[in-house]
C-alpha cells in the first residue's frame, strides 16, 4: 500500500542530471549530500510527529495526510528553479515519508491475524523496494527527455495521488477504533476479517488490552517510555534494530548506487543507471524471499543470516575499491567486482534487515505505547539514515571508498552481536505474550508464573 515511500529514491538517478544543470551542485559534494539528505530531515520530523498523529487522528487519516504532503513535495521539486527550492521540495517529500513510515507497519499489524502478521508487514517493505525498482525504471525512461530530472522527480508524486484515492475506501484500524471507544465500528471491521468463532476471540483480546490500558495512564509521554524498565528494554531493541539497518549502509547503496558504479569506473550515466536498476530489482526480489521466511524462520534468525551476508558483501566492495589504482580505474575486473559486491549486498540485506526492523517494531510495544514508540524508533531510523546519507561522499573522499565500506562491515559485525543479545524472537506471539517477554527480561522469569523460553518455543511452533 505504500510503494510511494521510497520513490524518493529517484534522486539517485536524478542527481546525475541535476549536477549537469547546476554547476554549483556539481562542484560541491556537500550540496549533493544535502539534496539527498534533506528528505531525511523531513522524514525525521514526520516520524517524530507521526506517532502523535497516529494516536490522535487514527492510522487512516495519518496516511491520507502523508499522501497530500508527499504529492505537494513532488510538485515543488519538479518546478524548482534552483537547488535551494529543490531542497525545500525534498523536505516536504520527507515529511510525508516520515509520517507514512510510522503509520503503515502499525496499521497493517493491527489489522492482521498474528499468524500472517509478519508476512503482511513485510509486504509493506516489498512495496517500498518495489517503489525503488520503479524509481530506477522512471530514471531510465526519462534519460533522453528534455528536463530529465524534473520528470523523474515530478512523476514520483503519482503513487501518492493513487494511494490517497484508494485509502479513502480502506477501514480504520479496528484496534485503534476499539481503544477510542468506537467499539461498534471496530467490530464491523473485524467481522470482515474473521469468522464468528475467531471474531469472539479477537474481541476478547481487545477487551483485555483495553482493561490493561485503563490501569495505565490515559496518556503516555516520551519520558514515560524511559521510566518503565520493560519499555526501556523494548525501545532499545526496536530503536537499535532501526539504527543498525541504516548504519550497515542500505541507503548508501540505494541513494548513491549510480554514483558508486561511476566510482567503480563505469562513467556513462546510462550504464550507471542500468546497473543500478539491476541492483534495485534484486532488492525487490529479495524482499519477496523475506516475506516467506519471516513467518517461517523467525525474525531473529532471518536478521542474523542477513547480517552475515552483508558483512561478506561489504568486504568484497571494500577489496574491489582498495585494489583499484588510477591505471585500472576503467570499470575493469575490480569495477565488475564492485558491481558484484553491490548485488550480493542487496541479495542478503533485502530478505532480512530490510523487513525485520519494521516488523519487530510493529510487534514489541504495548498498545498505549505503540504509537509513540513507533514514532521514536522510526525517528532513530531517519536520523541514522540522515547521518549516513550526509557523510558518505565526504568520508569516501577523505578516507577512500574502500575504507568506507570496511567501516560499514565493522558496524555490521556489531549489529550481529546486538541482535543476539538484545532482540527476542516474536514469531507467532500475540501482543500480550510479547509484553510478557519484556516483563520477564526486566524482572526475572518467575514473574506471572511464565518463562520466556516457553513463549519463544510457542512462537517457533506457530
Amino acid at each position: 500500500c505504500v510503494s510511494l515511500l521510497l520513490l524518493k529514491g529517484v534522486i539517485s538517478g536524478a542527481l546525475l542530471y541535476i549536477k549537469d544543470d547546476f554547476q554549483i551542485v556539481k562542484q560541491s559534494s556537500f550540496l549533493q549530500e544535502t539534496i539527498v539528505s534533506m528528505a531525511l530531515v523531513g522524514a525525521m520530523i514526520g516520524a517524530a510527529s507521526g506517532g502523535w498523529i497516529n494516536d490522535y487522528y487514527g492510522r487512516k487519516k495519518a496516511t491520507l495526510f502523508a499522501d497530500v504532503v508527499f504529492a505537494a513535495g513532488a510538485i515543488v521539486m519538479a518546478a524548482a528553479p534552483d537547488p535551494y527550492i529543490l531542497i525545500a521540495g525534498r523536505l516536504l517529500v520527507g515529511l510525508g515519508v516520515g509520517v507514512a513510515s510510522v503509520t503503515a507497519p502499525v496499521y497493517i499489524a493491527e489489522a492482521s491475524p498474528s499468524e500472517v502478521r509478519g508476512g503482511l508487514v513485510s509486504t509493506n517493505v516489498l512495496m517500498i523496494t518495489g517503489g525503488q525498482f520503479l524509481s530506477y525504471l522512471v530514471n531510465s525512461a526519462f534519460t533522453q527527455v528534455s528536463g530529465t530530472w524534473r520528470w523523474m522527480l515530478g512523476v514520483s508524486g503519482v503513487p501518492a495521488v493513487v494511494q490517497f484515492g484508494l485509502m479513502l475506501f480502506m477501514p480504520e484500524s479496528p484496534r485503534w477504533l476499539y481503544m477510542k471507544n468506537r467499539k461498534e465500528e471496530a467490530i464491523q471491521v473485524l467481522s470482515k476479517m474473521y469468522d464468528i468463532s475467531r471474531l469472539e476471540d479477537e474481541i476478547n483480546h481487545l477487551s483485555a488490552a483495553e482493561e490493561e490500558e485503563k490501569l495505565q495512564k490515559d496518556t503516555v509521554s516520551y519520558l514515560d517510555v524511559f521510566k518503565s524498565k520493560e519499555m526501556r528494554l523494548a525501545f532499545f531493541a526496536g530503536a537499535g534494530l532501526q539504527a543498525f539497518q541504516q548504519f550497515t549502509g542500505i541507503n548508501t547503496v540505494m541513494y548513491y548506487s549510480p554514483t558508486i558504479v561511476q566510482m567503480a569506473g563505469f562513467h556513462s550515466n546510462q550504464l550507471a543507471l542500468l546497473l543500478s536498476l539491476i541492483v534495485a530489482g534484486m532488492n525487490a526480489a529479495g524482499t519477496v524471499v523475506g516475506i516467506y521466511f519471516i513467518d517461517h524462520c523467525g525474525r531473529k534468525k532471518l536478521a542474523l543470516s542477513s547480517l552475515c551476508g552483508v558483512i561478506v558483501s561489504l568486504i568484497i566492495l571494500s577489496v574491489s575499491f582498495l585494489k583499484q589504482s588510477d591505471v585500472t580505474y576503467d570499470g575493469g575486473l575490480y569495477g565488475w567486482l564492485a558491481v558484484l559486491g553491490l548485488a550480493l549486498y542487496i541479495a542478503f540485506f533485502a530478505p532480512g534487515m530490510g523487513p525485520v526492523p519494521w516488523t519487530v517494531n510493529s510487534e514489541i510495544y504495548p498498545q498505549q505505547y505503540r504509537g509513540i514508540c513507533g514514532g521514536m524508533s522510526a525517528t532513530v531510523n531517519w536520523v541514522s539514515n540522515l547521518i549516513v546519507a550526509q557523510t558518505f561522499l565526504s568520508i569516501a573522499e577523505a578516507a577512500g571508498t574502500g575504507v568506507t565500506f570496511l567501516i560499514l562491515a565493522g558496524i555490521a559485525v556489531m549489529a550481529v552481536i546486538f541482535v543476539i543479545v538484545f532482540v527476542p524472537e516474536t514469531q507467532g506471539l500475540t501482543f500480550l505474550e510479547v509484553e510478557q517477554i519484556w516483563k520477564e527480561r526486566a524482572w526475572g522469569s518467575s514473574r506471572d508464573g511464565n518463562n520466556m523460553e516457553g513463549l519463544l518455543e510457542q512462537g517457533s511452533r506457530s
